[in-house]
């Protein structure tokens, strides 16, 4: 792992992206605030978390003062409840929330806040598994989707990507491995074992979905996945050999499939390149 201080081709990016933050605490452009800060305070406390402790901790406060709480005159009863969503007045969604908990738990926010308590209410309105999910659609395939009665694969519909990011969700909020929510969300995860696609989707969000699933995957620890006939499969060499197959003659990837912004090189290449490093590290690869 590179720091601030080996050189130009590290240090010139990382003081650019510094420089982005703003005075509410948020380090990002135009749009997609919650995103964008999530990502900066991780490759800040990469970089240098004592050099960049100032900009850390005011992307933190940014992230949590958009939690749907008391605060917000949000009620638990709410459905909405604990959620985060893009930075204002947005419903939140299991997007935003994994990336602003993954975030937090990376730059070491404060373990015993209530902001993971509070997420751990939304994450589990997320999940078709009805005995855990106070909501009525919830349905029993253990599976997760992007927001309370909302799937982008269709009604309610679990699918790969918010999957993941519902276990990792959960790793993060420190439930255990043998939490019945984990246990069916990893079943779902084996019977829906596939890097070919995005399962639920597609060619839609491909890169966002292999990324969620090696962040989670690697989260959760396991080396293998066992599929649905128990054929154990070793993910972190699975998910790199994908990879290299797709990968553009000049280094890059690319989507084919443009929506929510994959036909863009830069976004699927940093996408491909995150899932290759929790893979590499997963694998104890340096």
């Amino acid at each position: 792992q590179y720091k601030g201080n080996e050189g130009p081709f590290i240090g010139r990016a990382v003081e650019w992206l510094a420089k982005q933050a703003r005075a509410d605490g948020a380090i990002t452009g135009d749009g997609t605030p919650t995103y964008n800060t999530a990502l900066a305070i991780m490759a800040l406390h990469a970089a240098d978390k004592v050099k960049y402790k100032a900009l850390i901790e005011g992307g933190q406060k940014f992230l949590v003062k958009f939690q749907s709480d008391e605060d917000h005159n949000y009620k638990k009863t709410d459905k909405f409840y604990g959620g985060i969503g893009y930075g204002g007045d947005e419903r939140p969604d299991l997007s935003n929330l994994q990336y602003a908990l993954e975030a937090l738990k990376k730059t070491d926010y404060d373990p015993n806040s209530d902001v993971w308590a509070k997420a751990d209410v939304f994450i589990s309105r997320c999940q078709n598994r009805s005995e855990s999910n106070d909501q009525k659609w919830a349905g029993n395939d253990g599976g997760f989707v992007y927001a309370p009665e909302q799937s982008m694969a269709g009604g309610t519909a679990s699918y790969g990507s918010m999957t993941f990011a519902g276990l990792k969700s959960l790793m993060f909020t420190n439930a255990k491995k043998d939490d019945p929510r984990v246990k069916a969300a990893w079943e779902w995860v084996r019977k829906n074992y596939d890097f070919d696609k995005h399962p639920g989707m597609g060619t839609t969000a491909y890169f966002y979905y292999l990324q969620t699933a090696a962040a989670a995957l690697e989260a959760f620890g396991e080396k293998y996945v066992p599929d649905a006939k128990g054929r154990k499969h070793t993910w972190t060499k699975d998910l790199v050999v994908k990879l290299m197959a797709q990968q553009v003659e000049d280094g890059s990837w690319i989507n084919k499939n443009p929506k929510y912004w994959e036909g863009n090189p830069v976004l699927a290449t940093a996408r491909a390149v995150t899932s290759l490093n929790h893979a590499l590290r997963a694998a104890n690869i340096k």
